[in-house]
């Protein structure tokens, strides 16, 4: 880090965390994130015709979705992993996350969990892999794999599509300032939830995905990017921002000023406890 970098103890990137989760329907209980099953088209004996992968799930989101979809016993789809010989680059080390396709998916009859996740990983690839995306990354001195990642931070922590490429850039002027990245989306991804809250003892967790204590990008992404995520990650605009919180919907903001980010964190803070006032009344 820095040597002009405020003391980690004191430094909010962002709080909003995964807020695109409640809005499809997923819900909290504990520290585990409930998976709505989102499908299109009729049913035909109980089983969907389509089954919608919303931008921004988790692989387990995505895992529990195909369990329903399929009727199949929990954790099914999850096991059906080591034969489902999926096409990933090697930095994945087999893991899918970042490469489950959001979009909506056709079943039949003869549909299997390993069929369904192929699919899922070879439309990423021919998302990710065409000359735009390739091209951008490689512009941006990275790999796909590294592009993938920023998208999906992108796609946890933007507000809106058009924050996207104002997120980005944040991650990438932290990233060439030797800053941590610090941001509450990786917490979340390593406790399993999602959650507007991020307490300091939060950002003491053990976990290869605390951007608060270990720098550089999480190992893996931490969500399914949408292809605007993807665009923002290799096409950032100009900038100079370090922080941002969205202070309420429609209300994000950049700064490249600390003590500015810290008055905007405040602000954030007293309409949280609002909602708080207002929910208990």
């Amino acid at each position: 880090m820095q040597k002009n970098t405020p003391p980690r103890s004191t430094i909010r990137l962002t709080r909003r965390g995964r807020i695109a989760l409640v809005a499809t329907g997923a819900v909290v209980v504990g520290t585990a994130v409930a998976v709505p099953l989102l499908t299109l088209g009729h049913e035909e004996h109980g089983r969907p015709s389509t089954l919608v992968i919303p931008e921004g799930w988790r692989a387990s989101q995505v895992y529990a979705a195909v369990d329903k979809a399929l009727a199949l016993p929990p954790g099914s789809t999850k096991k059906s992993l080591a034969k489902a010989a999926l096409k990933l680059p090697n930095d994945a080390e087999g893991n899918p996350e970042g490469y489950l396709f959001p979009a909506a998916y056709s079943l039949q009859e003869t549909t299997t969990p390993e069929k369904l996740l192929a699919l899922m990983v070879d439309t990423a690839n021919e998302k990710y892999n065409g000359a735009p995306i390739a091209a951008g990354a490689q512009r941006n001195a990275m790999n796909l794999y590294q592009a993938v990642t920023i998208a999906s931070i992108v796609q946890a922590e933007a507000a809106t599509e058009a924050d996207m490429g104002k997120v980005a850039r944040v991650v990438f002027n932290r990233l060439e300032r030797g800053m941590p990245l610090q941001m509450d989306s990786t917490i979340n991804y390593a406790l399993g939830r999602s959650t507007l809250r991020t307490t300091a003892s939060d950002t003491r967790i053990d976990s290869p995905y605390n951007s608060y204590q270990r720098m550089g990008l999480p190992p893996t992404p931490i969500d399914n990017p949408g292809e605007e995520a993807m665009r923002a990650a290799i096409n950032p605009p100009p900038g100079d921002w370090l922080y941002f919180v969205t202070v309420r919907p429609g209300d994000t903001r950049f700064t490249a000023d600390y003590a500015e980010h810290q008055r905007n964190v405040v602000e954030f803070n007293k309409h949280q406890k609002k909602g708080d006032a207002r929910a208990a009344g």
